[in-house]
Formats: structure tokens, C-alpha cells, sequence
């Protein structure tokens, strides 16, 4: 596996299972580099959500390497598993609580990672009102005022309708390119392809393929 000591990312032959006739992963190695927008494909019970929980520390592999620069901020495909206060500009300051940083500090904290997504105009509004793609925002920028250098977003665009779909994906992108971060999105939908700058391609549990993401989409769509 290419460039892993340099990488943000790095699975190295990392392998899990629930039951002992049962693997997700079987000696799964990918690297993403520091600043690059990936994505990780898949089908059903390719193991792709099981892979993303292992980088997030929300599960622990039984064989292998994983490195990943920290902080992480993690996206849940629902959001509302991870909005638990209840206005949006408090559920973004509520991650900040373990630094000790004054009121002033948390504000301005807040007020920047809102308007990184293009949310201060809703700081005040209650989280039950917004939409579902406002919401992966708010969880978005959550993870950008903790200062997370990480971003896993597993299939984030799944309750979404189609123009919010595309919207969030290319604002993700925005975010990585401006703010030199990096991101590994879980994804199903070949359309989203387009605005990763490369893509792994994962089958009962190992990486297949991966780079282009046009390379990637055709052995998806064809099998091969």
C-alpha cells in the first residue's frame, strides 16, 4: 500500500468478524493522504460502515493496523443519533465542553464552524426544525469546531432528497479543500463519485480496487 507513512488514514490488513463463520473484513488495507476527499464503495454488507466505526474508534479490530490523525469528527448517516441538544448553535458548542475555553472562546468557535457551512443564520433555531440536510450540517459543524483534521461521513446523504444529496457532497468537498482536511465518505450513490479525488471499492470485506473514481465506478457497475 502506497505512501502509508505519510497518510491521514491508514488500514493495514485489517481484519474483523461477529461470529467466527462470519467475516466483515478480511485483510482490508487502504491509505487516504492528508487533504484528499475519498470515497468507499460498496454493496450491501460489503463492510463499509463496519470499516468507517473501526477508524472511529467505535470498534476494535482483531487483526491488523490502524492509524488515523486525530481529532475525528464522525457523521452518522441519521443525524439525529448524534444532535442531542436542543437549539443548533448549543449542539455545536456541547462537543466543546472538555477544553475549559471561556465563553467568549466557545462562541467564537461556534460562530465560526456555523459559518463554515453556511449555518449562522440558524444558530438560535431549534434542532427539530431543520431540515435533514441541515442537520448533517450541524454535525458537520460540530467536528469543525472541536478543530477535527478527520472527517468520516458514512453515507450522510441517505435521508436526503436528491438536491440536498448533491449540495451536501459538494460542501463537504468545499470544506476539505479550504480548510486542508481530510475525509473518507461512505457512499452507495455513483453520482457523488464525481467530487471524491479518489475512490476504494470494497467487496466481502476487502478493498478490490481503488484511485480514479471513474476507474472505480465501471468495475462497480460492471462486477469485474
Amino acid at each position: 500500500m502506497a505512501r502509508v507513512s505519510n497518510a491521514a488514514i491508514a488500514v493495514q490488513d485489517v481484519s474483523f468478524q461477529w461470529a467466527a463463520d462470519a467475516p466483515v473484513l478480511q485483510r482490508c488495507s487502504l491509505a487516504v493522504q492528508p487533504g484528499e476527499f475519498c470515497m468507499l464503495l460498496g454493496n450491501n454488507g460489503s463492510g463499509k460502515s463496519t470499516l468507517l466505526k473501526l477508524l472511529g474508534g467505535l470498534l476494535t479490530p482483531q487483526d491488523g493496523v490502524i492509524h488515523i490523525e486525530k481529532p475525528i469528527g464522525y457523521v452518522f448517516q441519521n443525524p439525529d443519533h448524534q444532535l442531542v441538544m436542543p437549539t443548533v448553535g448549543a449542539d455545536v458548542a456541547f462537543g466543546l465542553v472538555s477544553e475549559n475555553l471561556t465563553l467568549p472562546q466557545v462562541r467564537s468557535r461556534v460562530l465560526e464552524a456555523l459559518d463554515a457551512v453556511s449555518l449562522v443564520h440558524l444558530a438560535r433555531r431549534p434542532i427539530y426544525a431543520l431540515s435533514g440536510g441541515q442537520k448533517q450540517r450541524v454535525a458537520i459543524a460540530g467536528a469543525i469546531a472541536r478543530n477535527c483534521r478527520v472527517l468520516l461521513l458514512d453515507e450522510p446523504t441517505a435521508l436526503l432528497d436528491p438536491d440536498s444529496q448533491l449540495e451536501l457532497t459538494a460542501q463537504v468537498r468545499s470544506l476539505v479543500k479550504q480548510r486542508n482536511l481530510t475525509a473518507l465518505w461512505v457512499t452507495h450513490r455513483l453520482v457523488e463519485l464525481e467530487y471524491c479525488d479518489r475512490a476504494f471499492l470494497l467487496r466481502n470485506g476487502t478493498v478490490v480496487a481503488q484511485g480514479n473514481p471513474d476507474s472505480v465506478r465501471r468495475q462497480l457497475e460492471h462486477g469485474e
